[in-house]
C-alpha cells in the first residue's frame, strides 16, 4: 500500500475512532445533560449538522488550497470542539456540549474527503482499492473508539465521560502530525480553471444520481438503527459495555469488508457490488423485529454495517465516474452536503423516534427507503445493458 493511502488510511482510523466514541457516549451524556429524554441524540445530530454546514464549504476551500491544509484547519476546529465538550460535560451544559460537539463536525466533515485524497493519489485502475483501504481505516476505529470510552468514562468521578472527551484531543493532534508528511498533490490548473459543465448538468446524470441515492440510503438506514440501538439496549437492561461491544462489531463489519470491496467491484462490477447492500439491510431489520437479545442486536448491525459498506463504497466509486477535473469539488461538495444533510436529520429524528413510537417503528420506517435505493440500481444496470447493446449493435 503507498504509503499516501496509508497515511490518509491512518487518519481516518482516527478520525472513525473519535467517531465512535461519540455514538457510545453522546447519547447518554445527553440523557444526563438534557431537558428531556426526547433530545438524547440532539448532541450526535450536531455532529452530523456541523459536517453538512462544512462539507461544500470544505471541498471549495480545499480546491483553492489543497487537501492537506484544508485538512489540517479542520483538526484544529476539532481540537477546540474537544476541549468545548470537555468544559460542558464538567459544567453540566447540555447547550455547551452540543456547540462541542457541532465543532467537532467541522473535522469530521474535512475528514470525509480522506476517501477522496486517496483517489487523487491513485492510479485510475487503482482508485477503487484505494478508496476501500482508506475506508478499511475505520477498522482501527472499532476497537480503539469503543475501548477509550469504556476505559475513560469515569475518569473524573464527578463528571463522567468527561474523560473519554479529553482523549478527543489527543486523536486529533496525532492526526495532525501525520497529515503534514502526506503528500498529496495541490489542485492542477485543470482542475482550478478546467471546462466544467453546470452543477445542475453533472447531478442530472444517472451515474451521479443513483451514487447519492445509494449513499443517503446507505447512511440515513444506518444511522436511524445505529443511533436507536444504544437507547434501546439501555431500555431492555444492558450496560455500556454491552452497547459498545455491539457498536464496535457493528463498525468492524462496516469497515472490514473494505479491504475486499474494491476488488470485489473490480471483479464483478460496481453495481453487482452495491446491489448487496440494500439485500442485507433487510435482513438486519428481520433480525430486530424478531428479538431484542445481545445476539440479535449484534448480528443486525453487524449486517448493517457490511450493507453499508457496499453502498457506500460502491457509490463512492460510481460518483468518480460522473465529474470531469474541474468538476471534482462541486460534485463531491454536493454529494456529501446531501449525504449529511440526511444523516443530521436522522440523527435528530432517531431519539425523538424511538422515545415515540418504539424501536419497531424505526425498522419499519426504514423499508421503504431501503427499496427506492434497490430498485434505483436495478435501473442503472438495465439502463447500461441497453446502451451496451445498442453501442455493439
Amino acid at each position: 500500500m503507498p504509503a499516501n493511502v496509508m497515511i490518509l488510511a491512518s487518519c481516518q482510523a482516527l478520525m472513525m475512532s473519535g467517531s465512535a466514541l461519540i455514538i457510545v457516549t453522546s447519547a447518554l451524556v445527553g440523557l444526563v445533560l438534557a431537558p428531556g429524554p426526547q433530545w438524547a441524540t440532539l448532541p450526535l445530530a450536531c455532529v452530523f449538522f456541523g459536517m453538512l454546514v462544512i462539507t461544500y464549504p470544505a471541498s471549495m476551500l480545499m480546491k483553492r488550497i489543497g487537501r492537506r491544509a484544508g485538512f489540517a484547519f479542520g483538526l484544529s476546529v476539532g481540537v477546540g470542539g474537544s476541549l468545548l465538550t470537555t468544559f460542558a460535560i464538567l459544567e453540566r451544559s447540555f447547550i455547551l456540549f452540543c456547540a462541542g460537539l457541532l465543532l467537532i463536525g467541522v473535522i469530521n466533515g474535512f475528514g470525509q474527503y480522506y476517501r477522496f485524497a486517496a483517489a487523487d493519489v491513485a492510479s485510475e485502475t487503482y482508485r477503487g482499492r484505494a478508496i476501500s483501504w482508506v475506508m478499511a481505516g475505520g477498522i482501527v476505529a472499532a476497537f480503539l473508539g469503543p475501548g477509550i470510552a469504556t476505559w475513560t468514562w469515569d475518569l473524573f468521578t464527578s463528571a463522567p465521560y468527561a474523560g473519554s472527551y479529553v482523549s478527543l484531543l489527543i486523536l486529533y493532534i496525532v492526526s495532525m502530525m501525520l497529515i503534514f508528511f502526506a503528500k498529496i498533490p495541490r489542485p492542477s490548473p485543470e482542475e482550478k480553471s478546467g471546462p466544467a459543465r453546470p452543477l445542475s448538468q453533472v447531478a442530472s446524470q444517472p451515474e451521479f444520481l443513483v451514487a447519492v441515492v445509494s449513499a443517503l440510503v446507505a447512511y440515513g438506514t444506518m444511522n436511524l438503527i445505529m443511533v436507536a440501538t444504544p437507547l434501546q439496549m439501555k431500555g431492555c437492561g444492558f450496560d455500556l459495555v454491552s452497547s459498545a461491544s455491539v457498536v464496535k462489531w457493528h463498525i468492524v463489519a462496516m469497515f472490514l469488508p473494505s479491504f475486499v470491496t474494491g476488488h470485489l467491484i473490480r471483479s464483478f462490477g460496481v453495481i453487482r457490488i452495491m446491489a448487496c447492500g440494500p439485500v442485507l439491510m433487510v435482513f438486519c431489520v428481520l433480525i430486530n423485529l424478531n428479538g431484542i437479545t445481545i445476539v440479535h442486536f449484534t448480528c443486525a448491525l453487524v449486517l448493517l454495517g457490511v450493507g453499508w459498506n457496499f453502498l457506500f463504497v460502491g457509490g463512492t466509486t460510481l460518483l468518480t465516474e460522473a465529474y470531469r477535473p474541474a468538476e471534482k469539488a462541486k460534485a463531491q461538495g454536493l454529494n456529501d452536503f446531501l449525504i449529511f444533510s440526511t444523516v443530521a436529520m436522522t440523527a435528530v429524528s432517531s431519539g425523538f423516534l424511538h422515545d415515540r413510537f418504539g424501536w419497531t417503528a424505526i425498522n419499519w420506517a426504514v423499508l421503504p427507503a431501503i427499496g427506492i435505493a434497490l430498485c434505483a440500481i436495478v435501473w442503472l444496470d438495465r439502463r447500461r445493458r441497453v446502451m451496451l447493446s445498442s453501442r455493439v449493435a
